[in-house]
């Protein structure tokens, strides 16, 4: 196993498979990559592990921005909300970690992420992002049970049809990604822990 560490100061492996150098990757990706780090200050360590299957790490990347980048009824900080509070259902410990961090900064609330990944019923939240996480989880952990008054109560809170899709995809496409995580034994960079916690220096 090549087990490349990326930031210098980790100690563990971020993937259990060989993890390619940026000058090994092809054109479009190695650029998607430098795009990443000029404007987050480092390289999430998905970017790297995926890109182990370039053609794999595309089409990965095309289905997340298509529901996190796309217009609708779910902020930024409620999407990454569904990515937090499914993805410590599924014991993903990454996707908990790095989209806690997106929850933070999004949100600026510096407690959220770690309330939503804990006990998310608990978290300081609205009455409609309780039954919009209320139909991530079932749609991540029993969505053989989806029934129309599911769709109903989301309705009740303002959400449309075309939201529950978008929770619905989020959760799901999470919930494989999770399991990748998982089974590469992908690790979170140590930049995350802090992001959103404290305020910025000005």
């Amino acid at each position: 196993m090549r087990a490349w560490r990326y930031n210098a100061g980790m100690t563990q492996p971020i993937s259990r498979f060989p993890v390619p150098r940026l000058d090994e990757l092809p054109e479009d990706i190695r650029a998607r990559i430098l795009a990443v780090q000029e404007k987050a200050g480092f390289i999430p360590n998905v970017f790297m592990v995926l890109a182990h299957r370039p053609d794999e790490f595309r089409a990965f990347f095309a289905y997340h921005d298509a529901l996190m980048l796309k217009e609708g009824g779910l902020s930024k900080g409620e999407k990454e909300m569904i990515v937090v509070a499914t993805s410590a259902a599924n014991e993903c410990h990454y996707c908990v970690i790095a989209h806690g961090a997106l929850v933070r900064v999004y949100e600026k609330q510096p407690l959220l992420a770690d309330q939503v990944a804990t006990n998310y019923r608990k978290a300081d939240i609205t009455p409609r992002q309780r039954a919009m996480l209320d139909f991530a989880m079932k749609v991540a952990l029993r969505s053989a049970e989806i029934e129309e008054a599911d769709f109903a109560r989301l309705r009740e809170h303002g959400f449309s049809d075309e939201d529950g899709w978008d929770i619905a995809g989020i959760a799901a496409f999470f919930g494989m990604s999770n399991r990748i995580a998982n089974a590469t034994g992908m690790r979170p960079n140590d930049e995350f822990y802090l992001m959103g916690r404290v305020p910025r220096a000005r």
